[in-house]
């Protein structure tokens, strides 16, 4: 049987009521700066926003406000028996963005998608695509003509198509590649960003301000609503919410969880509120002593009150972790029971183990994150737990790309503070990329490679009966537990305060931050 998928464009274009005003600008106070503007190269939800967020497309895309797959740069799409092809079929007449160095003389064609997946076979950078296991997933990519790609899979691939929705699989222009590559700055993909997305890039302004105007040529009818959208980096949540009340900007993220009332209570704000799809974590260098071996890491996680955490860093707006997935994702093993806090039995479990006199670093993260409002702050409280039990701690940070790229490193001493907000509603999203061997020195920072789980959650994807995947998914949490690569920290509620004027933003589930049916009122 063939499965063919399909919808139309007018059923993708969620415009609002009446027509977009002329120039509008809205401004929306981020929390940091961009690693730079190709989403394959990177993995965090800041550079996203500025990026894939907002000038690129996928052949699919999430349903605004849901985990729902919907057609996007394809407008259909089928899917053989054996589940190990994929056919696409592209949408017609989809226009690249241009600037300065760069016109485009054709349409978003197979040869861009192919080219937008076949550049990241090249080597380590691309550490989204190998944390996916990518590489050894897809076999080929065929161009069928020019409005047909079709994807050759090693095996089946239960959340292949929701993958293809991620930022990391948005689609550049080969044509843009091949002109930069010929004059000699391939770089200029990363810093003159060319897509097909709502917004066009306008300038950036090193660790201040990014601009964007309207995409004229958008494929969406009615997308964006607004003429220019502005991102004012803001790094200190009071200050973005200074900003927000003086009108100096429309939307900020991550509010400190001690404004919250005092938004409440403004009648210039709406506070904008869903349950966080995110988990905090500290995770261990599994690869350094003594932090490879899993009672040390049990007995520090043993250490760590996690309940004093949730009430002085998230208020209370948040509840305690025990599993490395959000309790709203199916998969989840509501069954196990989280190590409990017993600094006494931490104590001696150490002394059992032989380590004594332990120092160690706490990396703490220099930016605001959902499912982390203050790690410096979480740092501080860890600190003061872990001297209860003779650990003395040092607690260093970078600057957000350092402390990203530092933290992968298998020789990495410490554990670090970080966290996940899921990308496609899928349990393999957070267990493969993040715990998968295939991720050790990507986004896996415990550098974990454990066999029997890895081969659980390697199964799993294979399995489209959601039933048996999950049953897999349940047994590999409990061998997480009991290694415990990580401490399991948190789940965050997400709030979003906006300016009153500001219609139609819609808090996403997957954590990106959505601005094309975004527009502003008059009154």
């Amino acid at each position: 049987m063939i499965h063919r998928y399909t919808l139309a464009a007018s059923a993708l274009a969620l415009g609002l009521a009446g027509a977009a005003q002329a120039q509008q600008t809205l401004v929306y106070c981020s929390e940091g700066s961009p690693e730079g503007f190709d989403p394959a190269l990177f993995t965090t939800g800041t550079t996203f926003d500025a990026s894939s967020h907002t000038m690129y497309n996928q052949l699919v895309e999430f349903e605004t406000g849901t985990t729902n797959v919907v057609p996007g740069l394809a407008e259909e799409w089928e899917i053989s028996d054996d589940g190990q092809s994929y056919t696409f079929t592209l949408r017609e007449g989809v226009e690249f963005h241009s600037n300065d160095q760069f016109q485009p003389s054709r349409p978003m064609n197979a040869d861009d998608v192919i080219y937008s997946f076949e550049r990241q076979r090249g080597d380590g950078s691309w550490e989204y695509f190998n944390s996916m296991s990518m590489p050894d997933l897809i076999e080929s990519i065929e161009k069928v003509d020019d409005r047909t790609v079709r994807f050759n899979l090693a095996r089946p691939e239960a959340p292949f198509i929701a993958n293809l929705a991620m930022d990391f699989a948005s689609i550049v222009s080969k044509e843009y590649a091949d002109q930069m590559e010929e004059a000699g700055t391939p770089e200029a993909l990363n810093q003159r960003p060319i897509g097909t997305g709502p917004f066009t890039f306008v300038d950036y302004q090193t660790d201040a301000v990014i601009r964007y105007a309207r995409n004229e040529n958008y494929w969406k009818d009615n997308e964006p609503q607004v003429d220019n959208l502005v991102f004012a980096i803001t790094p200190d949540a009071s200050v973005r919410l200074q900003r927000l009340q003086a009108g100096e900007c429309h939307v900020m993220p991550y509010p400190n969880p001690a404004d919250i009332d005092a938004i409440q209570s403004n009648t210039d704000l709406e506070l904008l509120r869903e349950p966080g799809f995110n988990v905090g974590y500290f995770a261990y260098n599994t690869q350094q002593e003594p932090f490879d071996d899993p009672q040390v890491r049990r007995a520090l996680n043993m250490a760590i009150d996690k309940q004093a955490i949730i009430d002085v860093i998230f208020q209370g707006y948040g509840e305690v972790a025990k599993n490395p997935l959000p309790p709203s994702i199916w998969g989840y093993n509501d069954s196990i029971e989280d190590d409990p806090y017993d600094p006494e039995q931490a104590r001696q479990m150490l002394e059992d183990a032989g380590v004594e006199d332990l120092s160690m670093r706490i990396w703490a993260m220099p930016v605001q994150r959902p499912y982390n409002p203050n790690a410096r702050r979480m740092a501080e409280l860890m600190q003061e737990d872990f001297s209860e039990v003779g650990v003395d701690v040092e607690i260093v940070s970078y600057e957000w790309g350092e402390y990203l790229e530092r933290s992968s490193a298998v020789d990495r001493d410490g554990a670090v503070l970080l966290g996940w907000t899921g990308d496609n509603g899928d349990p393999d999203n957070f267990l493969a990329v993040l715990l998968g061997c295939d991720a050790v020195s990507n986004a896996n920072r415990a550098q974990w490679c454990n066999e029997e789980f890895d081969s659980l959650i390697q199964e799993a994807k294979t399995i489209p009966d959601q039933s048996e995947r999950a049953q897999l998914y349940e047994e590999a949490q409990v061998i997480f537990k009991e290694e415990a690569p990580w401490a399991t920290i948190a789940h965050s509620a997400v709030f979003m305060p906006v300016r009153s004027e500001v219609e139609g933003y819609i808090i996403h589930p997957l954590g990106g931050h959505l601005f094309d049916t975004v527009s502003l009122s008059q009154e």
